[in-house]
């Protein structure tokens, strides 16, 4: 039998409330653990922003954004009993009042699990801790949530951490990557530590190398003001792509405590292999889309989407080689890759093994491949092993064959999102699935150096039409190596 943990009584406080994130991510999940039995009976939910805005206006919104993530399993009786959890304050974040008209919102009991959501720019972050403690909001049952990015850089982000580490506990501090909720990412540890067969070969002497891609069709959404102010660098490397990273190169956890998987974490970041910034055009290739079609849908450039200068050069892809120094991973090169308006949305992680020590087959049998690890983490998630095998007939003719694991049609049903299983540990008090902050403030530190290389070196993004797979430098990056990106195959 499945160990189910308890319900927990929680009050949930979203800053940004009536924000993009909160209605397309935060209420759809909260509505669906709702749907399914999973909250517990006495918890509520109250947004806040400083939009002036009626209690039933905020309901019909958020009604209207999870009706657009459910589609046509959107029930109504389901979404009348969850908006009796829901509340709304106008509110300014700097302004004492606000938190008095807050807290009158609040319940007094203090075993409840209260959590502070904060969707906001990170640099209100500080206030709003500084604010909630002054104002006596916190228990000691609180979790502060911390959206990305935590800073823009590392004196930044270690400045984030030091004003909130005034007023909570570290491990009440939930920053939060929604890539480490993902179904197929949690399948990634049980596949390396649940499973006797990968993880003797889960090294240098077994893995030539290991690449990581996360592509996107859309653009930049009307996010013009963060993007430009961002870029690809700090939107998904120094976050998403890192700690895929982490959780592929990471050394089996000494123990069971909710830290342990967080140290390992650390570990790799530790040791991957500052990237002078001196020769960072030998290991980093950074792009701008230009205008292109995507599915016979034409797409205009970068600097022709509103809001963004026409003169910009902020970066909207990245491919960078890294290397990790230990004893695991020495001499196996990681290449990371993530860009927008790309030739196709997919998310996957590509390990490739090394070629047997010697063939035994005549030559004229056909090629023998390198055996691969696919997994996909989006579309169609799922994990594929790639292995040489003998055609059907009475010669002896090679061909590479697979070993599917399509999450859709092994596990029937609905998969919960990410941002579900998240908030479920957020409300739990559990934080394994999140960001430490030492953890932060690793990986700025080293995506810091590739940065400040490129304004050493003048370094300006190359041109990449949408619908292509970034710039040709790309392709020249990884073929230095000899080897070739997973664009082919697909699950």
């Amino acid at each position: 039998m499945a160990f189910v943990r308890p319900m927990v009584p929680f009050e949930m406080v979203v800053f940004g409330g009536s924000g993009d994130l909160a209605m397309r991510k935060l209420y759809p999940a909260l509505y669906h653990l709702h749907r399914e039995k999973r909250l517990h009976n006495k918890g509520s939910i109250i947004g806040v922003a400083r939009q002036e805005m009626a209690r039933a206006d905020f309901i019909e919104k958020a009604r209207t954004a999870c009706i657009e993530a459910d589609g046509d399993s959107f029930e109504q009786d389901a979404w009348d009993a969850f908006s009796k959890r829901l509340d709304y304050v106008a509110f300014d974040a700097l302004s004492a009042e606000s938190y008095s008209v807050l807290e009158s919102k609040l319940s007094k009991q203090s075993d409840n699990a209260r959590v502070f959501y904060l969707s906001t720019s990170p640099d209100l972050y500080g206030a709003i801790c500084c604010n909630l403690k002054k104002c006596g909001l916190t228990t000691k049952q609180t979790r502060v949530v911390l959206e990305k990015p935590v800073g823009y850089d590392l004196p930044s982000a270690q400045k984030i951490n030091k004003e909130i580490c005034q007023y909570f506990k570290e491990q009440q501090i939930f920053r939060i990557d929604h890539y480490l909720g993902k179904e197929t990412v949690q399948n990634l540890k049980v596949l390396r530590f649940g499973n006797a067969l990968f993880e003797p070969l889960w090294n240098a002497k077994a893995i030539k190398h290991v690449q990581i891609t996360v592509a996107e069709e859309v653009g930049i959404d009307g996010r013009a003001s963060y993007y430009e102010n961002a870029g690809a660098m700090k939107d998904m490397i120094q976050n998403h792509l890192l700690q895929l990273l982490c959780i592929v190169a990471m050394e089996p956890p000494g123990d069971k405590s909710q830290d342990a998987i967080r140290d390992e974490k650390l570990k790799v970041l530790k040791s991957l292999r500052p990237i002078d910034p001196v020769n960072v055009s030998d290991f980093v290739v950074s792009g701008q889309y230009t205008a292109g079609a995507i599915k016979d849908k034409s797409c205009t450039g970068y600097r022709q989407e509103e809001g963004v200068d026409p003169k910009s050069d902020r970066e909207t892809f990245v491919a960078l080689k890294a290397q990790i120094d230990n004893w695991r991973w020495s001499g196996v090169p990681f290449f990371l890759r993530t860009g927008k308006r790309m030739g196709e949305k997919v998310s996957e992680i590509v390990i490739e093994y090394r070629s047997v020590p010697h063939s035994i087959f005549d030559p004229s049998a056909g090629e023998l491949l390198n055996n691969k690890l696919i997994v996909r983490l989006q579309p169609n998630e799922g994990i594929k092993l790639i292995l040489m095998a003998k055609m059907p007939g009475t010669g002896m003719d090679l061909q590479p064959v697979s070993l599917n694991l399509n999450f859709s049609e092994a596990f029937k049903g609905r998969k919960p999102g990410a941002y579900e299983r998240l908030l479920m540990d957020v409300i739990r008090g559990i934080p394994s699935l999140f960001m430490r902050g030492d953890e932060i403030e690793a990986s700025w530190g080293w995506v810091d150096q590739i940065m400040k290389g490129w304004k050493i070196n003048s370094v300006t993004p190359l041109p990449y039409a949408a619908g292509s797979w970034g710039p040709e430098d790309s392709k020249s990056l990884i073929e230095r190596y000899g080897f070739h990106w997973q664009e082919n195959e697909r699950l």
